[in-house]
């Protein structure tokens, strides 16, 4: 009974049969591609250059730009070269590469969203708690742990899902290499150990969601107490587009590998993978920085300095 290792490559989805169609899939993933590195790049420099924003959230803030950058950028452009070059091949060896980085990335963002919301907590409920350095122990231990649990993750799933008999061939539903699409593949009663790992991992994320649900509460019963609207409005400001990308990341990433077979269906998966692999990482740069007047500020007066340079 051969297992994945045998395989030298997978098939990816193909978009269109059609060359016209390819193209526009090509030059529609280039467009998102583009916007996501424009975003999280303008998030990470203005972060990263502007001293005023050297606070804990927006160190976070710049971890969570760094990880959008890994995510789409380990799935839309292989996606992009097959549209191109008229091909649906991977690698064995790339599929592997590509489960372990999206997962990995997947889940340290997730759990980075877990702590982006207990330091809104502090911020709002414990003011005199809350630190101002990015590299004060707390926040450098938090963000560690983020990035190990992430990777401690992806290597549980990656070799648990490779080393799985595959009876079904070798085409995944999928644009890229997703986990759900390869224990398709699998002999009949192979992918239950997988799926088992798969629902403790959902035990996992559904404890993070109800954290960050319980944080979120006594953050609004916080914000209600305070006296000032300009103070509420600035607080709201800052919890309110975290609480938007928690609930379209959770809700998608969870449908996507929970979801019965009987309600599964190409189109549906394409749909769901898109909205928890590409659109994050292409909106959340719009989401953070939308009402942030502190990131346009930052932004506004780097840019002034550079133009005065030149």
């Amino acid at each position: 009974m051969p297992n994945s290792s045998t395989m030298t490559e997978f098939l990816l989805l193909k978009f269109a049969d059609t060359r016209d169609l390819q193209l526009l899939h090509f030059w529609l993933f280039l467009g998102i591609y583009l916007a996501a590195l424009l975003g999280n790049g303008r998030i990470i420099t203005t972060v990263a250059c502007d001293h005023r924003l050297h606070t804990p959230m927006y160190f976070f803030l710049l971890n969570l730009s760094l990880l959008d950058l890994g995510t789409i950028s380990t799935t839309l452009p292989k996606s992009m070269a097959n549209s191109l070059w008229d091909t649906r091949a991977i690698s064995h060896p790339g599929c592997a590469a590509q489960v372990f980085l999206f997962t990995f990335l997947i889940s340290a963002e997730y759990f980075f969203l877990t702590v982006m919301a207990y330091d809104r907590y502090i911020a709002i409920c414990k003011p005199l708690h809350y630190g101002t350095l990015p590299g004060s122990r707390a926040c450098v231990h938090m963000a560690a742990a983020a990035w190990g649990c992430g990777f401690l993750h992806a290597v549980l799933h990656t070799a648990n899902t490779f080393s799985l008999p595959l009876c079904q061939g070798n085409a995944l539903d999928q644009f890229f290499c997703e986990i759900p699409q390869i224990l398709k593949l699998s002999c009949s009663d192979a992918y239950l150990r997988e799926v088992g790992v798969l629902v403790v991992s959902a035990c996992l994320t559904f404890g993070c969601f109800v954290f960050i649900v319980l944080s979120y509460g006594q953050i609004f019963r916080a914000v209600l107490r305070i006296p000032s609207e300009e103070g509420r409005h600035k607080a709201f400001s800052t919890c309110l587009p975290h609480l938007a990308v928690v609930s379209l990341f959770v809700s998608t990433g969870l449908f996507a590998y929970l979801k019965p077979p009987s309600i599964s269906s190409p189109s549906l998966d394409l749909l769901v993978a898109v909205l928890y692999s590409v659109v994050p990482p292409a909106v959340n740069p719009l989401i953070y920085s939308m009402r942030n007047h502190e990131i346009k500020d930052a932004l506004r007066k780097l840019m002034t300095g550079y133009f005065q340079k030149q």
